[in-house]
């Protein structure tokens, strides 16, 4: 199952802080089709009734079933450079 980093829970939880409107939101991954690599991240205020729902310290992440194919056994990284702008990793377990 994907896995956060301390750096990436931070991140999510800042990103749905800072989203209007929403009280229960949480990052969502998907995928466009099973095993595809290009992953799509959004505020989503619900789980879809297949996704794989993560909590991280805090921060909270679901996954399509599609996106979860590919991330069974990824951690997701956040970086946060000089301009505030985010760039999310994933990188294999260790």
């Amino acid at each position: 199952m994907l896995t956060l980093t301390d750096s990436a829970s931070t991140v999510v939880k800042t990103i749905i802080e800072r989203t209007p409107d929403v009280t229960d939101a949480a990052l969502r991954i998907s995928a466009s089709e099973a095993g595809a690599t290009d992953l799509s991240l959004a505020v989503a205020t619900e789980a879809e009734p297949t996704d794989t729902v993560i909590v991280s310290s805090g921060a909270k992440v679901f996954v399509e079933q599609n996106a979860a194919l590919v991330l069974d056994d990824k951690v997701l990284d956040a970086q946060v450079d000089d301009e505030g702008g985010v760039r999310f990793s994933i990188d294999v377990q260790k």
